[in-house]
């Protein structure tokens, strides 16, 4: 009897016939005559209201649901869900159905509204799209039955606590490994750049076919077999690439509800994708006043998960990066000479010229590409349409930060350093982008 009451919910069209019925027998205490009327309207109004509880509650049937989705959320990506609910009732019910989405969501308007037929299956779908990484909880899939009367509702609260994790963008790494690899990944805003230079290493002396260079003719090979032979080479491979990421406080600030520290770490995950895929050792590096976390450059089979766990974990802090102690901690724990791809944020030139000369000495002993980012907001309102002084302030001021961004570029090329300036939403395609052309020109 509990369970039934705690189940039991009234609708909107009960309290209002029950208001209806108050005011009538309001207006009865006056007229007599409207008083045998007022008796019969509250008796229709009870009958109703318990054959409604007597569908529901006493007819045999239910409503089940089934939630389904990928338990590895994608960071800033939308990420379908479905849930596959199925009617056992043999009367045709009006239902609405809630699902409890975890808070962090902050989302109130999941209502969906069904009318089932007897025995029918419904799928409801919808999209979330987390900003934060770390665990989201889904509790119960609630279900509110009427019957065509609507003045009662039945509650169905269905399935168990479900938790899945948001991890760097997988959805953006794949996204990004099937433009580099396809044929049309120029219509995608990944640029298939020629190949300067040699930058390859023999593979294999092969016989010669109808298309190879003859420029790679092996004379002495030809000599001894008697039949034309040719060199065959490959791609330089196994160079180490490393992801620097800054997670000082000047990462986070915030974009399209996401920090620049997770637009960051979402292109160090499609980075490191791209790297391995193309035979490259693929490695990370996060700090902040003092080195972070450290995944050394490899080339296997686990390396690429191993990296996704370690960007999953990542933080921000509140302090400001040691742009030194990086430089004596990549001197330390990197042998050889690598690539290194430093994700961080100026938003002066001052900030950046207390740094200048430590990155110079990086770019001694590796070959680094500074990567930092438009304040877009600035940008937008340096483009703004002026119409008294106080816009002219804001505009010639929000222009006089853009153009010092782009002062920093020149600066860093002046000093031989390789730096991208981009839009936070463009991050992944103009980083790899960079290395592509980089590994095309044979500079790694």
């Amino acid at each position: 009897m509990f369970n039934v009451v705690r189940a039991l919910y009234f609708t909107s069209r009960f309290y209002i016939s029950f208001l209806i019925v108050i005011i009538l027998f309001i207006i009865s205490y006056n007229y007599a005559l409207l008083f045998p009327i007022s008796q019969g309207v509250l008796g229709l109004f009870l009958a109703l209201t318990m054959v409604d509880v007597f569908i529901l509650f006493l007819v045999n049937g239910e409503i089940k649901a089934e939630r389904k989705f990928n338990r590895r959320l994608s960071l800033g990506d939308d990420n379908h869900i479905e849930i596959i609910l199925s009617s056992s009732y043999t009367i045709q019910v009006n239902t609405v159905v809630i699902d409890e989405l975890p808070d962090v969501l902050q989302i109130r308007n999941n209502q969906e509204h069904l009318n089932f037929l007897p025995g029918q299956k419904q799928t409801i779908s919808y999209s979330i799209r987390p900003v934060r990484r770390g665990v989201y909880k889904w509790t119960k899939v609630n279900v509110f039955v009427s019957s065509m009367l609507q003045f009662a509702e039945r509650r169905f609260a269905i399935g168990e606590e479900i938790e899945a994790h948001c991890y760097p963008s997988i959805i953006q790494m794949k996204g990004q490994e099937l433009k580099v690899f396809s044929k049309t990944a120029v219509f995608q805003g990944i640029k298939k750049i020629r190949r300067l230079g040699n930058n390859n290493e023999f593979e294999q002396i092969k016989n010669y076919v109808q298309g190879d260079d003859y420029r790679t003719v092996n004379w002495k090979a030809t000599s001894r077999r008697g039949e034309l032979m040719v060199n065959q080479y490959q791609d330089e491979r196994s160079q180490q690439v490393y992801c620097v990421i800054d997670k000082s406080r000047s990462m986070r600030l915030p974009f399209d509800g996401m920090t620049l520290l997770d637009y960051s770490i979402n292109a160090a995950l499609s980075m490191s994708n791209i790297i391995l895929r193309k035979g490259d050792k693929a490695g990370l590096i996060t700090f902040s006043d003092k080195l972070g976390a450290r995944v050394a450059a490899e080339r296997n089979s686990g390396q690429l998960a191993k990296i996704m766990e370690v960007l999953y974990r990542q933080k921000t802090e509140f302090l400001d990066p040691n742009f030194e102690r990086l430089y004596y901690g990549t001197r330390n724990y990197i042998k050889g000479r690598s690539l290194l791809l430093l994700f961080t944020n100026f938003e002066s030139a001052n900030a950046m010229s207390r740094t200048i000369s430590i990155f110079r000495r990086l770019n001694q002993q590796h070959l680094l590409v500074v990567v930092f980012f438009e304040n877009s907001g600035l940008n937008e309102q340096s483009k703004m349409d002026v119409s008294n002084i106080n816009d002219i302030y804001k505009k010639t001021i929000s222009a006089k930060f853009a153009l010092e961004k782009e002062g920093i570029v020149r600066e860093l090329s002046k000093y031989g350093i390789q730096s991208i300036l981009t839009r936070p939403e463009n991050l992944s395609v103009v980083v790899i982008n960079k290395y592509l052309e980089m590994k095309s020109r044979g500079m790694l």
